[in-house]
């Protein structure tokens, strides 16, 4: 990260990305990570995190969005979510926008991220009184470990880059504990960076390491994120027992909320596989 004035500037594989400033808001230095509130010009509030863009006013929609509407519809009957990570809430007010859901717990190790999106971010945590709702903050690895068995219904793993607190979430034994906390038609989804910049060491490990672990089906679902690197996103979905399908897909044309960017044809449309990235993931 490197910061030029009135610039804030990311770099990432020889790439980078730039938000013109206006002030710096807030910096601290928890015990898991460094965290940096600014003010921008044209994306509002950015929230940064060990130097990487975590969010801003402008698009974090997508990213909520695309996280929590699809492997909820694509679950039978998802009363009971897991939330690792997802400090700023934004997922968790996605989720709870379901009224099929009756639990919905967040697990995130560092409760400085919850506090500071609830004093810049307020608009993300929105939801965090509803009484469905359950904020706790610990290693969401252990909560996972000693979740009953069949307990869930949905994971959904809303972390940072898989270094630093968050490296544990992308292992073949926290999958295998996944698998056993999930009931029947368990679902667990995760985000999975960029098809162009993170195939080969991120994005393939992933797919095969959930395998590995037990999951029957995985599937990664596509999305524009204009400030995270390459501007193009990925989540991947996994289902315990059975192929990942659409199965309510008539619920979500007649979806009882709103939302910014998704919608049935969109969920239908992140599905495509380009062709390179399918070759890569399947041979």
């Amino acid at each position: 990260m490197s910061l030029d004035n009135t610039w804030f500037t990311e770099i990432h594989q020889d790439t980078a990305f730039s938000l013109r400033m206006k002030e710096k808001l807030h910096e601290e230095q928890t015990p898991f990570q460094k965290i940096e509130i600014y003010e921008t010009v044209g994306f509002g509030t950015l929230m940064v995190i060990d130097g990487c863009v975590m969010l801003t006013d402008r698009d974090n929609f997508i990213y909520h969005e695309m996280m929590s509407h699809p492997v909820l519809y694509s679950h039978s009957d998802p009363r009971n979510v897991l939330i690792i990570g997802g400090g700023d809430c934004g997922t968790l007010r996605e989720v709870l926008k379901h009224p099929e859901v009756k639990s919905a717990t967040q697990v995130d190790i560092d409760e400085r991220v919850t506090r500071l999106s609830e004093k810049y971010f307020p608009e993300l945590c929105d939801s965090n009184d509803d009484p469905r709702a359950k904020l706790l903050f610990d290693d969401g690895i252990k909560y996972v470990q000693d979740a009953a068995p069949g307990s869930l219904d949905v994971i959904i793993i809303d972390s940072t880059d898989p270094v630093g607190p968050a490296e544990g979430l992308f292992s073949t034994a926290f999958y295998r504990d996944c698998i056993k906390a999930l009931g029947p038609g368990g679902l667990l989804v995760q985000q999975s960076e960029s098809p162009l910049l993170h195939t080969d060491s991120i994005i393939k490990p992933m797919h095969d390491s959930l395998r590995n672990a037990g999951f029957l089906d995985t599937l990664a679902l596509h999305f524009p994120q204009c400030s995270y690197p390459s501007g193009w996103w990925t989540a991947t979905m996994a289902c315990k027992d059975m192929p990942v399908t659409f199965l309510r897909e008539e619920q979500a044309e007649k979806k009882p909320f709103e939302t910014h960017y998704y919608n049935a044809a969109i969920q239908r449309a992140a599905i495509a596989c380009p062709e390179f990235f399918r070759k890569k993931l399947y041979g």
